[in-house]
């Protein structure tokens, strides 16, 4: 029996040979596909879509379906030529192995190169994770929120880098222009590059204020000249509530001044006003026993970092001497201690009979003129 698929006799067993041979191969490249996607999608939005999403499904079914057509179309000729047929169309093993031998060895050294890259920039950014995060201190763990950041950053950048890459290069190997790829790849990118400077210049700013750690969650900081606990640091702007509670968002790209008030340790520093008839070293005594016994309170002792450190007398001012001084603690808890070493400092003055000076204001009364007695 002949049919216009083959020449010579068909034996329908070998047909049903072939078309198994096809379909399981097929299958197997369709599933090998939809993970691949799968695994991308995740890289790239797993933190704002399910796997469950239609947005997910939908691309997964379609890669799936387009790779089994894809795999039995090339695929069925060459299985039913082995199973023992001839066929008069399509492509034939002989090509494919000649393409094999041509092709697909460079095919195949470009994706093991690929995976070798994305396997090495992966281990390189768990090493420094975890020399960044070494210890068990709340800066360690700070310092390991950070680490990570920056390399999920890296390790996405590099994935669809190097993805993109290899891609080009297998489609060029298959036979595929990829002029027109690359032409429309540069227009974008060019578009993109002159309608996004401000957004570049953000999330390179984010980066670098990442990884040189110069603010993070949690901290007080000034920025531009307004001041405030850091909410949320992303990669395009940073967040930053004051003490009314208003919430300010600053471009990372657009931040000019920094001072951050709580990085490493804190201090708070007083300027005391004394009297001109108080001798300067008796205060300063009272000062520092005042500090010693605030460094020995358990309940503020811990956060104290140092003993009172007395900077000495400071300026003279119309009515009063000033006597400079601070004392350091831990970030976040200066204005605590400070309040309460303000409010020991007045008991303990008060005990010691020094008084509050205050500016003294001479009035001068003006007498009316004389004028003739009054009858």
């Amino acid at each position: 029996m002949n049919t216009g698929l083959f020449s010579g006799p068909v034996d329908w067993r070998a047909v049903v040979i072939g078309l198994i041979a096809t379909l399981v191969i097929s299958a197997f490249a369709a599933i090998f596909a939809r993970r691949l996607v799968r695994r991308a999608l995740n890289a790239a939005v797993g933190e704002h879509l399910t796997p469950s999403s239609p947005l997910v499904r939908g691309p997964l079914r379609l890669v799936a379906i387009a790779t089994f057509l894809l795999i039995a179309s090339l695929v069925i000729f060459p299985a039913f030529e082995l199973s023992g047929l001839h066929p008069s169309t399509g492509i034939t093993s002989g090509e494919i192995v000649a393409w094999v031998l041509r092709n697909g060895r460079k095919v195949l050294l470009i994706a093991l190169l690929a995976y070798a890259l994305h396997r090495i920039t992966a281990l390189l950014v768990r090493r420094f994770e975890y020399r960044v995060s070494q210890g068990t201190t709340i800066d360690a763990l700070e310092r390991a929120k950070r680490a990570r950041t920056l390399g999920s950053l890296v390790q996405n950048v590099s994935t669809v880098l190097i993805s993109s890459v290899a891609t080009v290069m297998i489609l060029y190997e298959f036979g595929v222009n990829i002029t027109p790829v690359l032409t429309g790849a540069g227009i974008a990118g060019l578009a993109v590059g002159f309608g996004a400077q401000t957004l570049v210049r953000d999330v390179i700013g984010g980066f670098f204020m990442i990884l040189e750690d110069q603010v993070r969650v949690g901290d007080v900081a000034a920025i531009n000249g307004v001041g405030g606990l850091v909410e949320q640091i992303n990669l395009r702007t940073i967040v930053l509530r004051d003490e009314e509670g208003a919430l300010h968002v600053f471009p990372n790209g657009g931040i000019n001044t920094l001072a951050n008030r709580s990085k490493d340790f804190s201090y708070y520093v007083i300027t005391l006003a004394i009297p001109y008839q108080e001798d300067p070293d008796r205060i300063i005594g009272i000062l520092r026993d005042v500090g010693d016994g605030l460094k020995n309170d358990s309940r503020f002792g811990p956060f104290i970092l140092e003993p009172v450190e007395i900077l000495g007398l400071d300026a003279f001012g119309e009515w009063a001497m000033q006597i400079k001084l601070r004392i350091k603690t831990v970030p976040l808890k200066q204005w605590d201690v400070g309040r309460e070493f303000r409010k020991r400092i007045r008991k303990a003055l008060a005990a010691a009979g020094v008084t509050v000076p205050y500016p003294a204001i001479a009035a001068t009364v003006p007498h009316p003129p004389p004028g003739p007695e009054r009858q």
